[in-house]
């Protein structure tokens, strides 16, 4: 606690902090302005009417990253996805397209330009999904089971100024993150999604007080600290592979000699794969939302691919399998060992008792692909608590503590704890860590 009233007491720490705090108030008032053209009282009605009766994984993923504001429709409904989206297509096409992959090699001037992509691409998604959610208000289809009338008004110009007004919103969470990471402490855009996440936690464990009891709710909350310890564990551990430079004269000076490492995370994919599994499991359910209710087929995929009020060993085990699968194709774009072992190569490096080339090349696949086993799995055990909670509690999918939530919850918050301690001991103090 003292070292977080010295934070506040450095001058320079308080102004990033109350920066990032102010600019995180704005965002959280954002959620609860409705978007002009809907009718805020029914919308309000539908959206408790959906909450309580549960939704698709991938709908219930996206109100959670935008902090309940997709089912208000407010003018943050977007939320962070369509960044995160543009972000992730813009890193997979690095590997289809060569000139994306060229200009990440260049350093800043190429990142800035994959940034101003990425931001094209943004307000692009924002249109399509904005126009998309609009669509499907309309048709009656977004909020399943409610005959309100949402959208009064269904002229051309109000259409179009209400997606005009949800992408502004998104554009808005865009800039608002990038400043947050410019001028404030930690990712801007990851604090967002962590500030989006942490409220829900009241509501869902005041859901679980209700509907199961103090006891049960005691053991989840004992439960959840267990996990929370354990996941601080994992997430910190890393394989360290010792790298040695060799000594060169340039002119008269002497350069290399020095010893470092390449830190090699346990869960080095993160939260990706989990965002790529619940996207691919959406496709089946979407399908069977244009079939016939009584049809054979329909009704097998809402049995056993949809994730609803009941649990199924088919959802689980083909949850798991895409899982396992993402987190070693993400794992292989983002940690590129032959292009790793190129750069030691070209500037003295090497790994003891490892030849340079292609000996240091397969010895680094062969470590990644020894941790990332690991990773996998504790990726996949972290996602099956909601399931897991959904047999035992028999809560809703949208059981806070695990998969996407808590991997996202403990993995910023440790990276904000680290810039503020970094923060701290260039002001000569001791630091949050210890």
């Amino acid at each position: 606690m003292n070292s977080f009233v010295r934070a506040l007491r450095t001058p320079e720490l308080r102004a990033k902090i109350l920066f990032t705090l102010g600019l995180i108030a704005i965002y959280r008032a954002g959620v609860y302005i409705p978007t002009p053209g809907f009718d805020a009282t029914n919308v309000m009605f539908c959206a408790d009417q959906a909450a309580s009766a549960g939704g698709s994984n991938v709908m219930g993923m996206i109100n959670m990253f935008s902090g309940g504001a997709l089912l208000q429709l407010s003018i943050f409904a977007l939320g962070v996805m369509p960044y995160i989206t543009a972000s992730i297509i813009v890193q997979l096409l690095r590997v289809v397209i060569p000139r994306f992959e060229a200009l990440h090699k260049e350093g800043a001037s190429g990142t800035a330009k994959l940034t101003q992509y990425t931001r094209y691409l943004t307000i692009g998604l924002g249109i399509l999904q904005s126009t998309t959610i609009i669509t499907l208000v309309r048709s009656g289809n977004f909020f399943v089971g409610c005959q309100l009338e949402l959208v009064p008004d269904q002229s051309i110009p109000v259409l179009l100024s209400m997606v005009m007004t949800m992408t502004v919103g998104t554009v808005l969470i865009m800039f608002m993150g990038e400043m947050i990471t410019e001028r404030g402490i930690g990712n801007g855009m990851s604090l967002m999604i962590f500030t989006s996440i942490a409220s829900s936690f009241p509501g869902s464990f005041s859901q679980v007080w209700q509907l199961q009891g103090w006891l049960t709710f005691s053991l989840v909350i004992l439960v959840a600290l267990v996990v929370m310890v354990g996941m601080v564990f994992v997430e910190q551990s890393q394989r360290r592979i010792p790298v040695q430079y060799a000594k060169r004269m340039v002119g008269r000076r002497m350069y290399g000699g020095t010893s470092t490492y390449i830190p090699v995370k346990v869960n080095q994919a993160g939260v990706i794969p989990v965002i790529f599994a619940s996207s691919i499991l959406a496709l089946p359910q979407m399908a069977s939302s244009f079939g016939d209710p009584e049809a054979g087929w329909v009704q097998w995929v809402n049995t056993h691919l949809v994730l609803g009020f009941s649990f199924s060993w088919i959802y689980a085990v083909v949850y798991v399998t895409l899982i396992v699968f993402f987190a070693f194709f993400y794992t292989s774009i983002t940690f590129n060992a032959e292009e790793i072992a190129d750069n030691m190569k070209k500037y003295g490096g090497f790994i003891p008792n490892v030849r340079a080339g292609k000996p240091t090349e397969n010895y680094l696949r062969y470590v990644i692909n020894r941790i990332q086993s690991a990773g996998a799995v504790y990726l996949a055990v972290i996602c099956l608590i909601p399931l897991v909670a959904l047999v035992y509690l028999g809560t809703s999918q949208d059981f806070p503590l695990g998969g996407v939530s808590l991997l996202i919850i403990i993995g910023v918050g440790l990276d904000t704890v680290k810039q503020i301690d970094a923060k701290l001991q260039q002001h000569h103090y001791e630091g949050i860590l210890r």
